[in-house]
């Protein structure tokens, strides 16, 4: 859990700026319009620190929590596109270092709970080391040019 917690920290210390350098041309356009554009992909990872937000503290209590989401709704009923970039690139800085504190505080032994994301059931421990592959995967995607 400690090199994860090490690569979320750099990212939250990293990206940020990278992304605030992107003009508001490149961060907006939409390679087509069902292609997500650089703004609606920052979206998507709030939405996806919202849901695993919800996995990482209910699945330390509850039993088998049901928690999996529909992540083209959540984009297109969010309305990333129009919300302003700044807003979006804080609010994913600041949601992404509240779970970094969270995950440096979940005990050991809760690591192993489960928890049920729509077809398949993981442990804190999957589900946290998913979520920051996943992370990577499009902070990848918005930082390539």
């Amino acid at each position: 859990m400690e090199q994860t917690i090490q690569r979320l920290e750099f990212l939250c210390d990293t990206i940020p700026s990278l992304l605030h350098r992107l003009d508001e041309i490149t961060i907006s356009f939409k390679p087509s319009p069902n292609k997500w554009s650089k703004k609606e992909i920052i979206g998507h990872l709030i939405d996806s620190a919202t849901n695993n937000h919800q996995r990482f503290i209910r699945g330390q209590f509850e039993d088998l929590p049901r928690i999996a989401y529909n992540q083209d709704s959540w984009n297109t009923y969010s309305y990333h596109q129009l919300i302003k970039t700044h807003q979006l690139i804080t609010f994913w800085e600041t949601y992404n270092r509240q779970l970094l504190a969270i995950i440096k505080h979940i005990p050991e032994e809760r690591l192993s709970r489960q928890v049920h994301t729509g077809q398949k059931t993981h442990s804190l421990k999957f589900l946290i080391n998913d979520y920051m592959e996943h992370l990577e995967h499009h902070l990848k995607q918005l930082v390539s040019y």
